[in-house]
């Protein structure tokens, strides 16, 4: 890690204003093949990710991208250490501080990536909250930002969620319009808005919130939803009856530009939140979004963890 003071990142708004840099960093990167061989910003770095939740994507591409980038990879998962049973959030911090170079938890509570970060002395990753998913978002952009122009405004279906949370204000960072449509009683957390609407107002953007998918979507350039019931909601089975309209199906998406991609951050519940001919279609850009997870960190772990790195290399591009 370099002499700069340490950073965490628990909502992709903490990276805010170097957030384009970023991304382009990840793309470049990404494409790079040459000179992503034999550059190893990590080298001689460890990287532990804890996991309260189950995971996929996540955990791959963490351990992946550590590995590519030099690192070891160190997952625990949560019966692997006493986090939050036998020892407190801080002492676990301070110790793993000891052992590591960097720490990225994916938990259920926000308060507790909180809370890490703060005793921690390394930088922290939040890679999943109830409040926050920031790695994510950025994974998002960056597949928007490799399609080039977007021929209208990021349209968002579904819960006013964690995944929304980051994927509004990254939107707004970069310069992008933002439509959304929540059932009643489920619009986005309003401090988190708050936060987006400043964002956007000085990068030129606009929110816009509706309880009307149709009016979200229409002459969309991207059309985005996730779960109806998120992990950890499953007891919740009435919600399901509140989402009632909120399906992104053929007729929804007839309503967006033409060449709108389709966005979702897995797993889908297929036949739920979206219909196959959706998810299957040629404007879904599934899994460009789930591959450059992987990229996306990958840079954000070598901005956090060795910033002289990656301005190295973001001089060299």
């Amino acid at each position: 890690m370099s002499d700069i003071e340490k950073r965490d990142l628990l909502a992709i708004d903490d990276l805010v204003d170097d957030l384009p840099d970023i991304i382009e960093w990840a793309i470049r990167y990404k494409n790079d093949t040459e000179f992503n061989q034999d550059f190893k910003p990590l080298d001689g770095m460890s990287i532990g990710s804890i996991y309260e939740k189950p995971s996929t994507r996540t955990r791959v591409s963490f351990e992946v991208g550590v590995h590519k980038l030099g690192g070891q990879p160190l997952t625990l998962l949560k019966n692997d250490i006493q986090l939050g049973k036998s020892e407190s959030i801080g002492d676990t911090a301070a110790v793993l501080s000891r052992y590591l170079d960097g720490i990225t938890y994916r938990c259920f509570g926000h308060a507790d990536v909180t809370e890490l970060a703060r005793t921690a002395t390394v930088p922290v990753i939040n890679a999943l909250s109830d409040l926050h998913h920031p790695c994510q978002s950025a994974a998002d952009l960056m597949a928007i930002t490799e399609r080039g122009k977007t021929p209208g405004h990021i349209s968002w279906v579904g819960d006013g969620n964690n995944v929304f949370h980051d994927l509004v204000l990254a939107s707004a960072a970069m310069g992008h319009d933002v439509k959304y449509a929540t059932p009643l009683g489920m619009e986005p957390n309003e401090q988190v808005m708050q936060r987006a609407r400043q964002i956007a107002e000085q990068n030129g953007a606009s929110i816009t919130g509706t309880n009307d998918p149709v009016e979200a979507v229409s002459d969309a350039g991207v059309i985005y939803t996730d779960i109806f019931v998120s992990m950890g909601e499953e007891h919740m089975s009435d919600k399901f009856a509140a989402f009632e309209g909120f399906q992104v199906n053929e007729e929804l998406v007839s309503h967006a530009h033409p060449d709108y991609a389709f966005m979702h951050c897995l797993p889908a519940h297929r036949g739920e939140e979206v219909t196959d001919g959706v998810i299957d279609s040629k404007n879904s850009i599934i899994l460009d979004q789930a591959e450059n997870r992987m990229w996306a960190q990958m840079s954000l772990l070598t901005y956090l963890c060795n910033n002289d790195a990656w301005k190295t290399y973001r001089d060299l591009i």
